[in-house]
This record gives structure tokens, C-alpha cells and sequence, in this order.
């Protein structure tokens, strides 16, 4: 073979410099030096010295101060109007100009045409392939989103103005409640902002405003404001917002937060910074109108279950016939009984609780659906486990009472769906490590007395038959 052949397939440098197109003026939009927005939003810039870029409107606020006269630094300097006959520089200076939006194909529209809204039975059903039990929910969020969606479709009626149906989920750790608006969403192809109340503060303090939850909205939406507003907001931790009882201070991250998010909920223009958290005068700012938001929250409310005892306690009988123990005592879906009055006990304010019409409840999980939870979803966590191993041509099998341990485990926990990850991560530890080291190794069996520590997971090698089973060295 000849040198010259050799260099044929060798990495040229020369050959892919500035392919990230750096100088090309096609590629990369020119930004003004001093309220920091793009050529596409701000204008033609003009340039001056020093390769800094102004815009019109810039420019023009610049002449403006100038031509008042009433500038310090340019007083002290020794200038006035008169001196640079500004006055006569007005009429040579552009005017500002607005940049006419541009229209937008249809292709976004059709997404929310009513007709291409899934009907709640098509929504739940498509939830059921993911989310196990919980059917009151589901059904009730189906029924929420596919009234929203067909509110603010093309084909709503104009005569009649359909307020939003706003929604608040109560439901114990590990009941789903984030999970199920993330499947909605992904189901809906519309853009998500899952937040945490626990960050939220009152404008002014350290934390986040409440604008930052349509940040993060409009960041998910690709910094596009016409798909932000379509989009689904999730409040977590909403119970961590309740008001603080028994407390001299200012209370900062309680009512005043609920008290801030009262105009998103109704629907108003917010100003949120583009591509930040936070408002400062380097980001540019865009209007978001949160009428058109679907707004979840969604809270464990601790502590919610002794309220609602006290209340549903207040007509048990006095005397004789009155009952020694509590008959909701160990009910463990009690929270499906709440209604307003408990939750404005729980310090939840009535004008925050108007603007969340639809309210409803999950389920703890018990034993068998966590058990189901294992096995049926769609991308369950031992399906998971499963494909890992098919890569390595090893076939993951879980021995019925092993499953029944691994629930046991999960409900001492009393985390719900959450500790059967931990759980699975911490049984599948020492088995993910073996497995890659034998390449004979065709089958893995987990057993029960793996899972309560008493035994070893068994393999079974190719080409030996199913009689002959080894023990797997930990």
C-alpha cells in the first residue's frame, strides 16, 4: 500500500475547521450590547467601535437622555443641548419599530383541535397500561384534562366562557401522584413544568417567585410562549405552602405564597425572564398569559388524617351506646373522606381552594398492588431489570414468593411505590456484578429466602439441563 493511500484516510484538520460556523452571519443572530436581545427581536443593530452592537430602540433612549439635558454625568462634563444642537439630530434618527410577529402554521393548532383530544375512556385507558389501581383518579383527571383541552380548542363555543378546571390531588407518599401527571402528559404531548412549593418564597425574600413556575414552563416548552400556553403546570409539595400556626415572624413561604399564586390560577399576564429563574436586567422578558394553563397541585397533607378523625369523631354518641375505639382508626384511605373545611383547618386559604375546583383522592397501596406494580405497568420495574439482562442472554425470573417478600418490604418501609426501587437496587446489586463475569450463565432465579437474607439466588448454566441448578457465589 502506498503513503499516499495511507493519507487518504487519515483525520484532515484543515478539512473541519470552522464547520461550527462561528463568523457566519446566517448562523448566529447579532445581540444588542445593551438590553441584550437578538436581531430577530430587537431589530437591525448598528454598529459602532469596539464591534458592540445597539439597537433603534436603544439608540433612541440614548439620544433621548442625552437631549433632556437634565443627565449629571453629562453636566458635569460640560455639554448641554445647545452645545451639540441635538434638537436637530431628532428628525435624522429612526423611529422605534415593533417587529410584526409572524404567523404561525397551522400545525399547532390542530394539536389542540377538539377533535384530536382523546375521549376521557381513550385517556384512561391509555393511563391504565402505566398506573395501577387508583381508578377514581384517573377518571377524574381524564374527565379534567379532556374538558380543558376541548375549552380552549378551535371548535369551543364563543357565546359561552368555560372557566378552567384547575385540579388538587391528595394522596399519601408513594401513591403515584407525580407519575400519573407525568404519563398524562407524555400522553397529551403537551410541555410539563413539574416545581416544588418548597422553594417558593414572597417576592422580595430569598427563594423563588411564583413567576418561576411559568420559567420553567415556557423552558420546557422551547422558549416557545404559544406552546407554553397550552402546557400543564405540576405543584408538588403544595401542603408545604399551608399557613404557619403559632408563629411571630412573617410568614414568607405560607400564605403569602398561596396569596401569590391566586392570578396564575385565574389566568393573567405574567412577565417571565427567558431562559432564567430569576428577573435582572441582562434577561430578556416574555409575556405568558396563564388563562389557557391547566394547573395540578399535588401534596401528601400529613397529618390531614387526625383532622379528619376529629371532625368524623364529633358525632360519635355519648353514653352507654357511645363506641370505646375509633371506627376510622385504622382506616388507611381516610383521606378520601376530606373535604374543604379540613383543609382550610389544615391552613390551606379559602380563595386558593375556589381556584381548584376538582379535587380528589389516591389510595395508599397495599400489599397486592404493589405486588401488581412489580409485574403489569407498561415499564415496570422488573421488566426493566429483565431487558438489562436479555442483553447479556440471561433470562431474569422472580419465584411468585419472592414477589410477595419484596412487598412485605416495601409496605414496613411505608413509602410506597418508592421503596420497591431501593429495595430491587439493593437485591439486584451483587447479581448485576456476577452475571458479566461468566458467560455460561443462561438463567437467573430469584427465591424468597434470597430476599429475606437466608439463601442465595440460583443459576442454571447452558447446556445442562433444568434438573441441574447451581448456586450463585455471593
Amino acid at each position: 500500500m502506498n503513503k499516499d493511500d495511507n493519507n487518504k484516510d487519515e483525520f484532515n484538520i484543515d478539512d473541519h475547521k470552522n464547520t461550527d460556523h462561528k463568523d457566519d452571519p446566517d448562523h448566529y443572530e447579532e445581540i444588542c450590547y445593551l438590553c441584550r436581545r437578538p436581531e430577530s427581536k430587537a431589530g437591525k443593530m448598528i454598529h459602532i467601535p469596539n464591534q458592540i452592537c445597539i439597537c433603534p430602540d436603544c439608540l433612541q433612549k440614548t439620544f433621548d437622555t442625552i437631549n433632556k439635558g437634565d443627565n449629571p454625568y453629562m453636566q458635569m462634563m460640560g455639554f448641554s443641548p445647545n452645545m451639540m444642537n441635538i434638537p436637530n439630530l431628532q428628525n435624522e434618527i429612526p423611529k422605534a419599530q415593533k417587529l410584526k410577529k409572524k404567523p404561525k402554521e397551522n400545525t399547532d393548532n390542530k394539536v389542540f383541535d377538539r377533535k384530536s383530544v382523546p375521549a376521557p375512556h381513550i385517556l384512561k385507558a391509555m393511563l391504565d397500561e402505566y398506573i395501577i389501581g387508583q381508578e377514581r383518579a384517573k377518571k377524574a383527571i381524564s374527565v379534567a384534562v379532556y374538558n380543558h383541552y376541548k375549552r380552549i380548542s378551535t371548535g369551543a363555543h364563543p357565546d359561552v366562557e368555560i372557566e378552567k378546571s384547575n385540579m388538587l390531588m391528595i394522596g399519601p407518599t408513594g401513591s403515584g401522584k407525580t407519575y400519573l401527571v407525568k404519563t398524562l402528559a407524555k400522553l397529551m404531548n403537551v410541555p410539563l413544568a413539574i416545581t416544588d412549593a418548597t422553594s417558593l418564597t414572597e417576592a422580595g425574600y430569598i427563594g423563588d417567585d411564583v413567576e418561576s413556575v411559568i420559567s420553567k414552563l415556557l423552558q420546557a416548552a422551547g422558549n416557545d410562549v404559544e406552546k407554553a400556553e397550552h402546557g400543564i403546570v405540576f405543584i408538588d409539595e403544595i401542603d408545604k405552602i399551608a399557613k404557619k400556626r403559632n408563629t411571630n415572624s412573617r410568614d414568607v413561604s405560607g400564605e403569602s405564597v398561596q396569596q401569590g399564586l391566586l392570578k396564575l390560577l385565574e389566568g393573567s399576564d405574567i412577565e417571565v425572564p427567558v431562559g432564567a429563574t430569576s428577573k435582572n436586567a441582562m434577561v430578556p422578558l416574555a409575556t405568558v398569559n396563564t388563562s389557557n394553563i391547566l394547573f395540578i397541585c399535588g401534596g401528601a397533607f400529613p397529618d390531614l388524617d387526625r383532622i379528619i378523625k376529629a371532625r368524623l369523631n364529633k358525632q360519635t354518641m355519648i353514653g352507654f351506646k357511645a363506641e370505646v375505639k375509633d371506627k376510622d382508626e385504622d382506616d388507611s384511605n381516610i383521606l378520601q373522606q376530606v373535604n374543604l373545611d379540613d383543609l382550610r383547618e389544615y391552613g390551606m386559604i379559602p380563595e386558593f381552594l375556589g381556584r381548584l375546583p376538582i379535587m380528589f383522592t389516591l389510595e395508599g397501596l397495599s400489599q397486592d398492588m404493589l405486588i401488581k406494580v412489580l409485574l403489569e405497568p407498561k415499564n415496570a420495574i422488573l421488566k426493566q431489570y429483565k431487558k438489562l439482562l436479555e442483553m447479556d442472554e440471561v433470562d431474569l425470573q422472580f419465584a411468585p414468593d419472592a414477589l410477595e417478600a419484596i412487598a412485605e418490604k416495601a409496605m414496613e418501609k411505608k413509602t410506597g411505590a418508592r421503596a420497591l426501587r431501593a429495595i430491587l437496587e439493593d437485591i439486584m446489586l451483587d447479581i448485576m456484578y456476577e452475571i458479566p463475569k461468566d458467560d455460561n450463565i443462561g438463567k437467573v432465579v430469584i427465591t424468597k429466602e434470597y430476599i429475606e437474607g437466608k439463601g442465595v439466588p440460583y443459576i442454571e448454566m447452558r447446556g445442562v439441563g433444568n434438573q441441574k441448578m447451581l448456586a450463585m457465589n455471593n
